[in-house]
């Protein structure tokens, strides 16, 4: 599957953004896709992940309640809504399509999109 990221930008603190991730090249009716984000000198780390078929959502902890991850079958895009932005979210974000193992390692997933860059003002 390939996957490319876009949406990212420069944001104030409070603030929303709307990332998305166009995929193509396979069907995605039984796979996971899933966020991950890396701010610099910091490893990359999950932000969340949805079963393509069935909906299911996971979030990790820093974002949960303030983020959303959705994908839009028709489009074969997916989304990641995010509201009340701080500081911290700073970081590269990337889409990912999970391969095997635990759904909120990096090394769970097998091809990754070319990262859009998050930056949030104080």
């Amino acid at each position: 599957v390939q996957l490319q990221a876009s949406g990212g930008g420069l944001v104030q603190a409070g603030g929303s953004l709307r990332l998305s991730c166009a995929a193509s090249g396979r069907t995605f009716s039984s796979i996971i896709l899933g966020w991950f984000r890396q701010a610099p000198g910091k490893e990359r780390e999950f932000v969340a992940a949805i079963n393509w078929r069935a909906g299911t959502t996971y979030y990790a902890d820093s974002v949960k309640g303030r983020s959303t991850i959705s994908r839009d079958n028709a489009k074969n895009t997916l989304y990641l809504q995010m509201n009340s932005l701080k500081p911290e979210d700073t970081a590269v974000y990337y889409c990912a399509s999970y391969s095997s193992g635990i759904y909120y390692h990096a090394t769970s997933f097998g091809s990754w999109g070319q990262g859009t860059l998050v930056t949030v003002s104080s």
